[in-house]
């Protein structure tokens, strides 16, 4: 729900804070750590997210991000059965407030804060100036207790929705999926294009208007969900290519996302999909002709077909991830 005044719901709450982008294993950590919280303070759990990436609102270039809105929505309250999820704007003028303000205004009167919990290191106010420090000192003003969780770490540091970014700019899709809890998805609808995989023997469903951040150039063994009124649902196994297709010397105005489907032939023009990226075959290259493309195709079809041999959907979901 978008929130920008107080909600109706003045039942005393659990409030998480965070832009949580990804809801990565280090999120749902804290997400189930909420649940069973609330559940013993009988308390509503209520996550406060924010959109756009206060980066924007600043006036700066947000990262790419990991999850559209819907799909972070999504994954919190799988992470956390019950929990309400509070959308906040985040424009120039809440980016003023100061940490004060943001305490009694927004936690403990829009929100009905008894609990807060944050991370470790959260910020918060204008220019981040207060600490988790100066949050539990205003709790104490304002009738809310905080909570700090410790972040998730490894060898390498906190898991992190930067670190994840990293290892998918590097396609480096199997370190990415170990924090993620689930292969990186990249989604989009399905569009006409000019068919030369068609023409190839080998179709392929070109996906337009990505939001989330992008691989490397090259060919991925995938997982495809098809989205529906009632949710994603398993579609196939597939292998896609992600560049400019340079063999077919009609190097697109974009980077074009094209997937070849195993073992399907539905008609999906206009389809919304979900594509998750569970391994990276190879770089994009060139070669010297289209029976030379065309054997290459197959051989990285098989590659892909071995590398998801042992694929297996979620069946209480009934789709991929």
């Amino acid at each position: 729900m978008a929130m920008d005044e107080a909600l109706a719901d003045e039942r005393p709450a659990l409030v998480v804070i965070g832009n949580f982008d990804g809801v990565h294993r280090g999120h749902q950590a804290v997400m189930e750590a909420v649940h069973a919280l609330a559940v013993e303070r009988d308390v509503v759990a209520r996550v406060l997210t924010f959109e756009p990436h206060p980066a924007a609102a600043l006036g700066r270039t947000p990262p790419p991000k990991l999850t559209s809105l819907p799909r972070k929505i999504e994954l919190l309250k799988r992470a956390c059965p019950g929990v309400e999820v509070v959308v906040r704007p985040f424009t120039a003028a809440f980016a003023q407030l100061s940490p004060e303000q943001f305490a009694q205004q927004v936690l403990a009167t829009q929100l009905h804060a008894r609990l807060v919990m944050v991370g470790c290191n959260f910020r918060f106010g204008y220019k981040r100036a207060g600490s988790v420090a100066d949050l539990s000192r205003l709790g104490k003003r304002y009738d809310f207790e905080t909570v700090a969780e410790p972040l998730v770490s490894d060898d390498n540091g906190a898991w992190s929705s930067t670190r994840i970014r990293a290892l998918v700019a590097a396609g480096d899709m199997v370190a990415a999926r170990h924090m993620l809890g689930r292969p990186h998805m990249l989604e989009g609808k399905v569009v006409h294009g000019a068919q030369r995989g068609r023409a190839l023997g080998f179709p392929t469903c070109n996906i337009a208007a990505i939001e989330q951040a992008l691989p490397p150039f090259g060919v991925y063994a995938v997982l495809v969900d098809r989205c529906g009124a009632g949710g994603a649902q398993v579609l196939a196994r597939g292998v896609a290519n992600f560049g400019v297709r340079p063999s077919l010397d009609e190097r697109s105005q974009a980077p074009l996302l094209e997937v070849h489907l195993f073992d399907t032939d539905a008609n999906l023009y206009g389809a919304k999909l979900r594509v998750h990226l569970v391994a990276r075959l190879r770089p994009e290259q060139r070669f010297a002709g289209l029976d030379a493309l065309k054997k290459q195709i197959a051989r990285d079809s098989a590659a892909a077909r071995q590398a998801l041999a042992g694929e297996i959907p979620d069946a209480a979901l009934g789709a991929w991830a």
